[in-house]
């Protein structure tokens, strides 16, 4: 692609999410949303394979029906009360289709259907994109109605989303999709505590960006997007396999590394709320996230000599890529458990 279109198409997905980020009215949301979406896909398309346009096919029929979802219920709350304002949304039936549909749109289960199969034909770039950025719009949306929607909906589509992440994940040979599951698990996080403390929301929304960025990366660097090419890794680069192994540990929330720190802080105010049962089922889903990310660490360290392998082991050749990114979002997945005091006192 052309960079001069490719720093525009940019600029537009930047420009959507900040507009949403900005906006009181409903209509201007729903704007920022749709310049957003229509300028993700063509830097999905972009590589003009078959899989990537079925996904982003898919990507853009979903969307489109969600943001359809999101002006059908604008426009029914505006009837219904007179209000264009994003604050006042008193309408039960308006604000439930609302949160069906940015549930739609950042891929909470039961409408995750569209999320493993759209990042399996996408680059690892263009999914890491998809994974983190194109979730911030709608998520500052949920949380500024969170306290105007059916507590028992949220609490649904949080421990519905975290079980179908874990579920979903364990059979999986290619890693996208493992890294889909991934994220439909922690949005279930993000979505569990939203109308009890949003600052947990976006601590946890915070890590997971850094997390699941560390994760893409050193998946671009080590050119791996099958279990069976993670496992001979080693060969080409034994550090950067040791730091993925630590980082999908961090993933699926392990002490004493940075993912530990969310899952801590959400089950701690669940907790505090009175809702012991909801704090434990979270919790045991954890647990089978946690499961997929040793499946993987199993594949990896066990494939290391002198264990024999059946695939061929690739040659250690030199990367053009750029590694900063990846160092610095690598320490920043595996250290920041200490500074949770420190983080904590920001963001209330």
């Amino acid at each position: 692609m052309n960079p001069y279109r490719r720093a525009t198409l940019l600029c537009s997905v930047g420009l959507g999410t900040t507009l949403t980020f900005a906006s009181s009215h409903w209509l201007l949301a729903w704007m920022g949303l749709e310049i957003n979406t229509l300028a993700i896909t063509p830097l999905m398309a972009q590589h003009h394979h078959p899989r990537a346009v079925e996904a982003t096919t898919k990507y853009f029929l979903t969307q489109a029906t969600a943001a359809a979802m999101i002006l059908f219920a604008s426009t029914t709350n505006a009837w219904m009360t007179g209000e264009w304002s994003i604050n006042d949304l008193s309408n039960p039936i308006a604000s439930t289709m609302f949160m069906a549909a940015l549930a739609l749109k950042i891929g909470l289960a039961p409408m995750h259907f569209w999320m493993p199969e759209v990042l399996q034909g996408l680059d690892l770039l263009t999914g890491l994109i998809l994974s983190t950025w194109q979730k911030l719009a709608p998520l500052a949306l949920i949380i500024q109605t969170a306290q105007t929607i059916d507590p028992l909906l949220l609490t649904l589509l949080g421990i519905s989303s975290t079980l179908v992440g874990g579920w979903g994940g364990l059979n999986q040979t290619q890693l996208r999709k493992i890294l889909a599951y991934s994220s439909i698990a922690h949005m279930g996080w993000m979505i569990i505590v939203i109308q009890y403390a949003p600052q947990l929301t976006l601590i946890a929304l915070g890590t997971y960006i850094i997390m699941t960025s560390a994760a893409f990366l050193t998946l671009k660097m080590s050119l791996t997007t099958k279990i069976s090419t993670l496992a001979t890794t080693w060969s080409k680069s034994p550090i950067l396999t040791s730091t993925t192994a630590l980082v999908l540990l961090s993933l699926g929330g392990l002490p004493p590394l940075t993912g530990f720190m969310p899952k801590w802080l959400i089950l701690q105010e669940l907790t505090k709320q009175d809702l012991p049962i909801i704090a434990t089922a979270m919790a045991l889903t954890a647990l089978i996230s946690l499961y997929f990310y040793l499946r993987l660490l199993y594949a990896m360290t066990l494939t290391i000599s002198p264990n024999m392998i059946n695939s061929t082991t690739p040659w250690r050749t030199q990367t053009t890529q750029t590694s900063l990114p990846l160092a610095l979002f690598t320490t920043a997945a595996l250290g920041l458990l200490p500074m949770a005091p420190a983080i904590l006192m920001l963001t209330t």
